[in-house]
């Protein structure tokens, strides 16, 4: 099967990562891949030899790429509102050659409707047109969104058997944007008031944003700056989670969580907030540490007790791991993103 995944962005982020990820994984399952979109170097190296990535930014440019493209897919997979909009847009431009545009698939990553702002409504009626059929990252986002969703939950590589507790460092690790919605400082309040600085532990910090520099000021107010480290992107999230203690993953509005997913493939516990996509990956499981979401005290308690006992942190890692391996991984999602296709084809 010929896809072509549409994303209008320069960036390398979640979704970007997820286009690239499940890019990969289909084309190593026999098909053949075309991606649009996202930061091209980090792109290609997380996509693989067998996807051809083409850089593209904007409405414009991404529309006349999809028209150019399009019509030789067999399924044209768009990841965005602004990716559905240049679809629309290019039904009609292939037509003006003569050609007609493959079936259009979208997925819906955020837990909302399409459109905001003043032209809102008309944005969502012209990203809307072109869609044959719609899958949601989880449950949660199918019940925020516009229109009938097929839950394809994301799956990543599956890893080693975990690393135990006593071979880890004494690292909460928080690996998300620096983002008003991404509750960053919940973070920084969560392990101040756990004491664990006091004990030699630190928080890492991976990732970046524009509110950097305020959750810097943040940790010096909290009295935990010279615990925490602000490690900026990184390349090697793989290696942080391998070697830090606890995730901490405080987000209310995550539409799945990428980063606890990729926590779990790895045996690494998970402090997360009972909201989103979150409960979906950890409702149930043996030693879930679910807190309140947006409050540092629970939070704390569950880090201190965690920090206090490495075989409970083997324990939930494992169990995590065996849900990863069982629910989330890329062969799962690549059949079931297959069997949506179908419906189309």
């Amino acid at each position: 099967m010929r896809v072509l995944h549409v994303v209008d962005s320069d960036a390398f982020a979640g979704v970007e990562r997820h286009v690239a990820r499940l890019a990969r994984a289909q084309a190593a399952a026999g098909h053949d891949l075309r991606v649009l979109g996202g930061a091209p170097d980090a792109m290609r190296a997380e996509a693989g030899p067998r996807v051809v990535v083409e850089p593209v930014r904007g409405l414009r440019a991404t529309a006349r790429a999809v028209a150019r493209l399009g019509p030789a897919a067999d399924v044209v997979h768009v990841h965005m509102t602004a990716a559905e909009v240049a679809a629309s847009l290019a039904g009609p431009l292939a037509a003006l050659r003569g050609r007609r545009l493959a079936p259009v698939v979208a997925t819906r990553h955020f837990a909302r409707p399409r459109g905001s702002g003043r032209l809102g409504r008309l944005t969502a009626a012209v990203a809307r047109r072109p869609v044959r059929a719609q899958l949601a990252i989880s449950a949660y986002v199918a019940a925020h969104v516009d229109g009938t969703s097929v839950v394809v939950s994301p799956g990543v590589d599956v890893a080693p058997d975990a690393r135990p507790a006593a071979d880890r460092s004494r690292v909460v690790l928080l690996a998300q944007r620096l983002e008003a919605e991404k509750d960053g400082d919940v973070a920084l309040r969560s392990f101040a008031a756990s004491g664990l600085a006091d004990d030699g532990w630190e928080l890492h910090v991976a990732g970046d944003g524009s509110l950097r520099a305020d959750l810097e000021g943040l940790a010096a107010r909290l009295g935990i700056g010279g615990a925490t480290r602000f490690l900026g992107h990184r390349a090697d999230v793989p290696d942080l989670l391998d070697d830090a203690a606890v995730l901490l993953a405080p987000c209310r509005v995550e539409g799945l969580g990428l980063s606890v997913l990729e926590a779990m493939a790895r045996g690494l516990p998970v402090v997360a907030a009972d909201a989103g996509g979150h409960t979906e990956l950890l409702q149930g499981l043996e030693g879930a540490c679910l807190v309140a979401p947006g409050d540092p005290a629970d939070a704390a308690r569950a880090l201190q007790a965690l920090a206090a006992d490495p075989s409970t942190r083997d324990a939930y890692g494992a169990a995590e791991q065996g849900r990863q391996r069982a629910a989330f991984t890329l062969e799962n999602q690549v059949r079931h993103t297959e069997a949506v296709y179908r419906t189309v084809l």
